[in-house]
């Protein structure tokens, strides 16, 4: 979520689902985990400058990297808006955190917080009348599939994918997406060549 290079910190936002995350909830100031990374690709902050705009959409568990993305680019002069999308007002998270590097906007899915509706509510009436350089995604996969159709054609929109892995390093082929527009079968890897892929490029 957070990254402090200069203390040496990484914040890490997370959800119980089941025993891993469960046992993650249990650990305490002290304890010790093994970690393998980083792996694969993040966001590319260099392709907007000063004086530029970026949009960040963001959906539930999907927000938490959007706020070091907010924040660097905050930090180069980058005008910064997000709109994040949560089911309900109890699910709404760090938008006081990403209200520090520019708009935000909520969405909630029953209307209990926020605007109701989804992300694609309030993208659909900024981009009318507003034009980003570039476009930083990630949530669920109903939301990158807007994201992705609604910016096929941006020369810097990014998606960046959650999936089920086995290693974790690029091995075994369990978290392959395909590409779009493949001469012959092709796929990526999202542990290792993504999970941050261009619009338009993979089959969601």
């Amino acid at each position: 979520c957070q990254i402090d290079k200069v203390n040496k910190v990484a914040t890490i936002v997370y959800r119980v689902e089941r025993a891993g995350t469960a046992i993650l909830s249990q650990m305490t100031a002290g304890d010790r985990v093994d970690t393998m990374g980083p792996q694969g690709n993040g966001f590319d902050l260099s392709v907007v400058t000063s004086g530029q705009k970026a949009l960040l959409i963001g959906g539930g568990i999907g927000v938490p990297p959007l706020v070091e993305t907010a924040k660097q680019l905050a930090a180069k002069g980058v005008d910064v808006t997000s709109v994040l999308g949560f089911a309900n007002k109890e699910a709404v998270i760090l938008e006081e955190e990403l209200s520090a590097y520019g708009k935000v906007y909520v969405t909630t899915d029953d209307g209990s917080y926020g605007i109701k509706g989804y992300v694609s509510t309030v993208v659909d009436d900024l981009v009318q009348n507003e034009t980003y350089d570039a476009i930083y995604s990630c949530g669920a996969p109903g939301m990158l599939k807007y994201v992705d159709q609604k910016f096929e054609n941006h020369p810097h929109a990014y998606l960046s994918m959650e999936s089920r892995m086995a290693c974790g390093m690029g091995a075994c082929y369990a978290c392959v997406v395909h590409l779009k527009n493949a001469q012959e079968a092709a796929n990526k890897r999202v542990c290792e060549d993504g999970p941050v892929f261009e619009t338009g490029k993979i089959i969601l």
